[in-house]
């Protein structure tokens, strides 16, 4: 009789082993529940928020990339505009033309700062505006205060171009003076706007490589290794087969015993 115990115990036992090795399998995870390993739970745990909090700050690194290029395209079309202005400037300076020559041109240029101060006014990403001349901070890592900012222009040497009025050479001289100063400030706006937009691409590197290796130290912990698990499973089921080999012996003995009371 504690032959037939021992060995239903070994059965439970052999049984229980290869239920977890086949949910090992069927998961591709050695880790499913506490049960399994509390402290390895923990650290996998851990890891995974770790991972989300990287893919949110990629998310983020890259609504910031996007928010420079919007930038940086209305800021293109504001210098093209500027540049143009600083043509019809030189143009109106000639002597040659007339008055009426002149009006003609200041036409153009009253168009061109209607385009400019509407661009200034009325652009924004995401319902955000891109030139109120705050500065904008993204989150870009897991742990607080681990932010890239960038400083946006409010535009204020739009009003200068306002000013701006061609219908005399007089007038056509101060023009190109300050759509030349204008064009100046454009351009270090986008070359900080270029070089925000690097930096986070570096940033987006970064936080790859950190969720690479994450990645890689909770696979090594959590999944499950096929080939060991396999032979794991095929042992135990050898030693179950002997098992109920064993029992079913022990049920013979004990019925000649009986036979001969």
């Amino acid at each position: 009789m504690k032959i037939q115990s021992a060995s239903a115990n070994f059965l439970n036992q052999t049984q229980q082993t290869n239920n977890k090795l086949a949910e090992q399998l069927a998961t591709g995870k050695k880790v499913n529940t506490a049960a399994d390993d509390a402290a390895a739970l923990q650290i996998i745990d851990r890891l995974t928020s770790q991972q989300n909090g990287f893919s949110q700050a990629v998310s983020n690194a890259y609504d910031g990339i996007s928010y420079t290029q919007v930038s940086e395209a209305n800021l293109s079309g504001v210098n093209d505009a500027v540049s143009r202005i600083q043509e019809l400037s030189i143009q109106a300076g000639n002597g040659a033309l007339t008055d009426n020559d002149r009006a003609a041109l200041q036409e153009e240029v009253v168009q061109l700062q209607s385009q400019i101060s509407e661009t200034f006014e009325n652009a924004s990403f995401a319902g955000k505006p891109l030139f109120d001349g705050q500065a904008v901070s993204f989150q870009v890592g897991a742990d607080a205060n681990t932010n890239q900012t960038v400083n946006s222009t409010d535009g204020s040497f739009a009003s200068a171009l306002s000013t701006i009025d061609i219908s005399t050479q007089a007038g056509a001289q101060a023009a190109i003076d300050i759509s030349k100063q204008a064009n100046d400030e454009i351009n270090a706006q986008r070359a900080e706007l270029g070089a925000f937009q690097n930096t986070l691409a570096s940033t987006i590197k970064g936080l790859g490589t950190q969720q690479e290796n994450i990645a890689a130290s909770q696979s090594r912990i959590q999944d499950t290794d096929y080939a060991l698990a396999i032979s794991q499973q095929v042992s135990n089921d050898i030693l179950a087969q002997s098992s109920v080999a064993l029992r079913g012996q022990a049920n013979q003995s004990a019925e000649s015993i009986l036979g001969l009371l």
